[in-house]
């Protein structure tokens, strides 16, 4: 269960059936984004075209990759109970998924109830719209957050890494983000490499209420990574709307969308229930091809993680460059909230945490969505120096080189199911990188 005292930000149902985000250019209706009811994944061959499928499945190709020798179509209701689902579940063919899953984030504490205004050095952060760094031990942006980035060693982890993730791309797959926040400003790729999947635009820009629904989820996720990695660059990318709702089909596109863009982190802070094959495929195809991916456990206190963050272990189907993170509190005590399983690689500290909120807003979320990008960030600092180690075992050395979370009886009652250490950028970094 997530903690009662907090606004519940949780990303919720994804469903075929939402009305598209209303983020466009003036003045240009955006069509509404494609919503099927189910996705099928096929083989196909270089002969294939676009008109047979569709003729042969009865959907719509969505994508067409004869090079990679696979489609994937859309699918209504009828098509989909022509395709024998039950059948094909077990082993006969191609099998459609539904296009539905509940997606969960992190939950938001509006400071003591009031909402805080980022401005002018208010916070000792970006003053001016520039981001400061660790300089001379003391630490410039949100002094709210120095014990929970003390904790993680940021300090020296900046120092051993003074490129500070500079030249590193990381996309933030999810509500979207404030645009004119300052916390971004100089630190977004160009807006030609902007995508808004929800909406079906090239604006992603977050929609909605403070406090209500995923609304702001995606701006303090890509904050946080920015505290960690201040010259990282962010690549917004929005699947969910203002309640947190997407679906399926376009966090997968998203995924496969980064990858094109050179993406070389992508941070996932939402999961599901529910395993998604399109996801779980894009989320390989990333890994393949040398991108580390980083996803949250889930916020509802059971032994059992996520997808894809279950499927993140490097034994597991998506084999090594991604990584499970969960939640611990500033005592190094496993979050209330936080999700645990054998499954879990890592831990880091996701509650309280301060970031940036829509409307140059200053708040605070608890989630393991907070604790994920903790690490992303670490992650975009080991890439933006020389690395000692194949990048194949970057996320490994990440997820074993850490703090003992089970040491002297901590944590007994979940003994090797919150990750085999908790974050610790300095030791991982010494550990993967040259300096």
């Amino acid at each position: 269960m997530k903690p009662r005292s907090l606004v519940q930000g949780a990303l919720g149902l994804c469903t075929a059936a939402l009305i598209a985000g209303c983020s466009q250019s003036p003045g240009t209706p955006a069509a509404q984004a494609y919503r099927p009811a189910y996705i099928l994944q096929v083989p196909v061959t270089a002969q294939d075209t676009t008109q047979e499928l569709e003729g042969r499945y009865g959907g719509k190709v969505v994508e067409l990759n004869t090079q990679e020798g696979y489609a994937v179509l859309g699918l209504d209701q009828a098509a989909a109970k022509t395709q024998n689902l039950r059948a094909q579940a077990l082993g006969d063919g191609p099998v459609a998924e539904p296009n539905l899953n509940q997606f969960q984030g992190g939950a938001l504490a509006l400071m003591a109830g009031s909402r805080s205004i980022w401005m002018g050095g208010e916070w000792q952060a970006w003053a001016g719209g520039s981001r400061s760094i660790w300089m001379g031990g003391q630490y410039a942006p949100l002094v709210q957050n120095t014990q929970s980035l003390q904790q993680i060693k940021l300090e020296n982890a900046q120092k051993l890494a003074p490129n500070l993730a500079a030249g590193v791309k990381v996309a933030v797959i999810d509500t979207g983000i404030d645009l004119n926040h300052p916390a971004f400003a100089g630190a977004l790729a160009p807006s030609t490499e902007w995508k808004d999947f929800y909406g079906n635009d090239n604006l992603p820009q977050e929609e909605g209420i403070l406090g209500v629904g995923g609304y702001g989820h995606g701006t303090a996720v890509a904050s946080i990574i920015l505290q960690v990695a201040p010259k990282a660059t962010i690549l917004p990318l929005r699947v969910l709307g203002p309640n947190g709702e997407g679906d399926t089909l376009q966090v997968a596109n998203a995924i496969k969308y980064a990858v094109a863009q050179k993406a070389r982190v992508i941070n996932l802070s939402l999961g599901s229930t529910t395993k998604s094959d399109a996801v779980q495929s894009a989320i390989q195809a990333a890994t393949t091809a040398g991108v580390l991916v980083v996803s949250s456990a889930g916020n509802d206190n059971t032994p059992t993680i996520t997808y894809p963050a279950v499927t993140a272990d490097d034994k597991g189907p998506l084999g090594e460059r991604s990584l499970s993170v969960g939640s611990v509190n500033s005592l190094n005590l496993k979050s209330s909230f936080s999700n645990y399983s054998p499954d879990l690689e890592l831990s880091a500290p996701g509650e309280n945490i301060f970031a940036a909120g829509p409307g140059n807003l200053l708040v605070a979320w608890s989630g393991t969505s907070m604790a994920a990008p903790m690490a992303a960030g670490g992650l975009a600092l080991a890439l933006g120096q020389t690395l000692a180690v194949d990048i194949k075992d970057v996320t490994r050395k990440m997820a074993e080189n850490g703090f003992d979370l089970y040491s002297s009886g901590l944590n007994s009652a979940y003994k090797d199911k919150l990750g085999k250490r908790r974050l610790d950028l300095e030791l991982f970094l010494k550990s993967t990188i040259r300096y």
